[in-house]
């Protein structure tokens, strides 16, 4: 079930608030921008929260490093653990690719790149002589990395794929790793892109999303990390910012780009109100509305995929509870719930673990969400 036909973007308004339970009345925390507020103000139900934090402390819940929750556009819980503070520099791991996608969309804005059709080889004709080449590959589009639905032979869940990211790390050049990947197969028990939803056939794949930062660089002649902070992170007053980069500079954008949990929720708050953040239009509202509709079916627990967002309902078919997700390895996941007008951030350090976003759902389901209802 996709999200805009879950019913929640359409009206979908930003509002933030943080603080921890026991917050007195509203103030203003000039640092960064945010309202604070108590979580009763703003509806959400003390008792819910309470139990979360007990079992986070008592260690229900291991690796859990933050839980910061934005309601009615203000910041009215905040909880921090295991020695992590509001300062705390977070690796939300893959969350970055999501980063990656409003740094696209800010880019077509700002006219660097012409849209999300626009062909990706033709940004890299400095690679010649590239490995496995294909006419097809001409025409891989912007879309087709941001939608993890290339022609690209890439699977990081497949530890077989030529394009699994542990093979990318091993080599110097990660954009040409990516460029030099075979086009994929469809073997007759896997989905062609013409039957799926969508037309698309999903593969997760961060070479894809590398590739990005690369043709990011040369289609605004400027460093990631500087087109992040003129059109991004400085307009939201973020300052506090720690990249990782490949092996030849350019700032990773598949991943591992650590950020303050507040700063992080500032992120979800953005997109939950369509593109503003304090009255200023940051990204086009279409724009907006595009990366969080469904353009791929994940094919597993009813998750869809937008722009390098994940799509799921934490509700049931009958009330459905939409959801947009960023999220990364360890159980890291920045959430916006449209219809409960809230954005949660759960950072982890459990990274490896198979049940590490299990956990992160069940937390969101059991405690987070029902707080909010």
């Amino acid at each position: 079930m996709g999200f805009l036909r879950w019913g929640g973007l359409a009206a979908l308004t930003l509002f933030v608030s943080t603080a921890q339970a026991q917050t007195p009345a509203p103030t203003t925390a000039p640092a960064d921008g945010w309202t604070l507020s108590a979580p009763a103000a703003e509806g959400l139900a003390a008792a819910r929260l309470l139990s979360l934090d007990s079992a986070i402390r008592a260690g229900v819940f291991p690796h859990i490093s933050s839980v910061v929750v934005a309601r009615h556009g203000k910041l009215a819980y905040e909880q921090y653990y295991h020695g992590a503070s509001a300062a705390t520099l977070h690796d939300t791991r893959s969350a970055t690719k999501t980063i990656t996608g409003m740094l696209v969309g800010l880019a077509i804005e700002h006219r660097y790149l012409p849209g999300v059709q626009q062909p990706v080889l033709r940004y890299f004709r400095d690679k010649k002589r590239l490995a496995n080449p294909d006419p097809r590959k001409d025409r891989l589009t912007v879309e087709d990395l941001l939608t993890m639905s290339s022609i690209l032979e890439c699977d990081d869940e497949n530890q077989f794929s030529r394009g699994n990211e542990e093979r990318m790390y091993l080599v110097e050049d990660w954009h040409r790793f990516a460029l030099e990947l075979p086009v994929r197969g469809f073997a007759a028990w896997v989905t062609k892109p013409a039957d799926a939803p969508y037309g698309r056939s999903f593969s997760y794949c961060t070479a894809g999303v590398t590739l990005l930062g690369g043709l990011l660089e040369r289609a605004t002649h400027q460093k990631v990390d500087a087109f992040a902070a003129q059109y991004l992170f400085g307009p939201l007053g973020i300052g506090a910012v720690e990249w990782q980069y490949t092996p030849l500079g350019t700032a990773q954008t598949g991943g591992g780009l650590q950020l303050r949990s507040r700063d992080f929720l500032k992120l979800g708050q953005l997109y939950l109100n369509q593109g503003q953040w304090n009255g200023r239009q940051l990204l086009p509202a279409e724009w907006v509305r595009a990366s969080l509709a469904p353009h791929a079916s994940v094919g597993r627990d009813g998750l869809e995929y937008g722009y390098l967002w994940w799509l799921q309902n934490y509700g049931s078919a009958q009330q459905p509870i939409p959801a947009a997700l960023m999220m990364g390895n360890g159980g890291n996941k920045i959430g916006l719930f449209p219809t409960l007008d809230m954005v949660v951030v759960i950072t982890s350090t459990g990274y490896g673990s198979g049940k590490a976003h299990q956990q992160s759902d069940t937390m969101l389901r059991r405690y987070l969400v029902p707080a909010a209802q």
